[in-house]
């Protein structure tokens, strides 16, 4: 008798840490891995050289999906978190053996390559096997999750999927990652390890989607992402202050009052400026529109359109700021709204250098600001 209430002491005790373990639901980016849009990035350099308006559909979806010219199954190139971070080990409680060349290494789940895939090796659904991260050096706010073979539909659909993933951070549970049965990024957001010191992170699986040959469970990556900078304009876009003249954006400061447009009454008024940013960014465009006017600005910057309400180029991006939680994307002929009434855009060049930016980042009051007299969006991040 003893014995057995020892036991349901620590099914108790087991279960109640459980239970403290938050459940995370994920921010879902779906991609399409079809042969066309695999050879549309091996046209990359090709296409980025051609008006926008020019290209056909296909290669117009690539180009507004792509960030800059890579190999179609890479994750990340050296312009977003991973020219500064890394991750040193990747171990795995087991691995299915090679197969046809091919091999399912836990290392496959972080080489930042889609194509490659860990495929657990214990028989049956795999409930209880792990992968662990550690050795990290860098800093990092996100994890982001590809569930499943996703290199075909038919080896995504034929192989089992992870359902629950048991995460623990310097070995203490941490949380439950809930994974939708999708292909494609699912993007869990930890603010809170921001600058903390994480030793090691381990995925431990608790339930899955059965595939329909395979009890095989499949994870082609998981990565990291950086503290996000601001999405912003180069030097010289001119910014309307509070007395409707305009003033360089690198040379506003906090404190200074800019015009803005409130959505309600659609009367531009001021605010004051509480926090702007200055980062280097590489991956941007220009827009040009009918009347003459352009402006150059990262590729997910929110700006106001007519019809539509806010939009950018990489909608996922732009949704980690306050307001744009169901932001959509722009398209040629949209007509974003300006000081004056509206600007249709005509062309999206897509710009190879780096540039130094700046943006506001917070105001004492509204959510967008004028750049070259286009509504466009304050990048306030989410709490």
């Amino acid at each position: 008798m003893k014995n057995i209430l020892i036991l349901l002491l620590l099914i108790f005790v087991s279960t109640a840490a459980q239970s403290q373990i938050k459940e995370q639901i994920p921010t879902i980016e779906l991609i399409d891995f079809n042969s066309d849009l695999e050879e549309a990035y091996a046209r990359c350099f090709d296409i980025y050289h051609i008006k926008y308006e020019d290209l056909s559909p296909i290669d117009q979806f690539a180009r507004s999906n792509m960030d800059e010219c890579k190999d179609f199954w890479d994750t990340y190139t050296c312009h977003d978190i991973y020219c500064s971070f890394s991750v040193g080990t990747v171990y795995g409680s087991s691995y299915l053996n090679s197969n046809d060349n091919n091999n399912y290494k836990p290392e496959n789940a972080h080489d930042l390559s889609y194509k490659h895939v860990w495929v657990e090796g214990k028989p049956g659904y795999g409930i209880g096997e792990y992968l662990i991260y550690s050795d990290f050096n860098g800093d990092f706010n996100e994890i982001i999750i590809t569930n499943g073979y996703v290199k075909s539909k038919s080896l995504w659909e034929n192989n089992s999927r992870v359902k629950k993933l048991k995460m623990y951070v310097n070995d203490h549970p941490y949380a439950m990652l809930i994974l939708a049965d999708v292909i494609g990024n699912q993007r869990y957001m930890f603010r809170e390890l921001e600058g903390t010191q994480v030793e090691s992170i381990k995925f431990e699986i608790v339930d899955v989607y059965k595939g329909l040959k395979y009890d095989d469970v499949v994870i082609s990556e998981i990565f990291f992402g950086g503290p996000h900078n601001a999405h912003c304009f180069t030097k010289g876009t001119k910014i309307t202050v509070a007395d409707l003249t305009s003033k360089n954006i690198e040379h506003l400061n906090i404190g200074d009052e800019v015009a803005y447009l409130d959505h309600t009454t659609n009367i531009i008024r001021s605010a004051r400026i509480e926090k702007m940013e200055k980062v280097s960014h590489s991956r941007l465009v220009t827009y040009n529109f009918e009347s003459g006017l352009s402006i150059t600005t990262t590729q997910d910057h929110p700006f106001k359109i007519k019809d539509k309400g806010w939009a950018s180029l990489n909608p996922y991006k732009s949704m980690q700021y306050k307001g744009f939680e169901s932001i959509k994307r722009i398209s040629i002929n949209d007509h974003f709204v300006s000081k004056e009434g509206s600007e249709e855009l005509i062309s999206i060049i897509y710009l190879d250098k780096e540039e130094v930016t700046y943006t506001i980042s917070k105001l004492s009051k509204g959510d967008n600001f004028f750049a070259n007299d286009l509504v466009v969006g304050v990048e306030e991040l989410n709490d």
